[in-house]
């Protein structure tokens, strides 16, 4: 029910992938020509990867709003561990994100999305870009509790993620982009996510990027949750 009385988080948690969706599909999807592979089946895992990783950005804008009511000035004092406001937070938009994926899939068949793979590979895939959104969220739960309020974290996080998530795999292949972008987009974690998504939903090589994906995860993880922990133990 948060979600509903929280008009930005169906903004960009539901309608924007769903105008991206259409927006690739119908207008820019006839110019992007993949030999031997139909554009919309390579569009809609990179969307739903897409629509993940905005889900988690919603843990940045939630924390932020959250400290801004005083809600974890209430949580100081109950005799809870300090761990817990995070991970509760985390984890609900984890299942959050559940929830979008499964609507951006049914869009995605609407819209012609026939994958090829088997339904564990595909479950395998979700699941895969289920665990990498929820461990970039660590960073974004940092990001929300150093942001004065709810819009400068939303500010602070689309400088972010905006050039990660368009200068990868999720909407074109990486052969065409510009030559000299391609080692970046190659690599960086988002487009490992994609590739790795997208080849198990469609049945396709993907090569070792699923495990390159929940290493970047994994990484995340450990690297970002202390910070997080570390930053709420001086704000709460």
């Amino acid at each position: 029910m948060s979600l509903l009385r929280i008009p930005v988080a169906i903004v960009f948690m539901i309608i924007q992938p769903i105008m991206f969706v259409i927006l690739f599909r119908y207008v820019f999807g006839g110019v992007i020509a993949i030999p031997g592979f139909s554009y919309v089946n390579y569009l809609i895992p990179g969307i739903l990867v897409q629509t993940t990783i905005f889900g988690s950005v919603g843990t940045a804008i939630g924390l932020a709003e959250d400290l801004q009511k005083g809600l974890i000035e209430r949580f100081r004092a109950l005799p809870m561990a300090r761990l817990a406001v995070l991970a509760g937070r985390t984890i609900s938009d984890l299942f959050r994100n559940v929830i979008v994926l499964v609507i951006i899939t049914g869009v995605g068949f609407l819209v012609g999305f026939r994958p090829g793979g088997t339904v564990v590979s595909y479950l395998q895939a979700c699941l895969v870009m289920l665990i990498f959104a929820y461990c970039l969220s660590w960073g974004f739960a940092f990001i929300g509790l150093a942001a004065p309020n709810s819009e400068a974290a939303q500010a602070i996080t689309f400088p972010i993620i905006f050039p990660l998530t368009f200068a990868s795999a999720i909407f074109v292949p990486l052969a065409k982009l510009p030559s000299w972008l391609q080692p970046f987009a190659h690599d960086q974690p988002i487009s490992q996510t994609a590739i790795a998504v997208r080849g198990l939903m469609d049945g396709t090589p993907h090569g070792q990027s699923t495990w390159i994906s929940l290493a970047w995860a994994v990484g995340a993880i450990l690297v970002l949750a202390p910070l997080a922990v570390n930053r709420y133990r001086k704000v709460a």
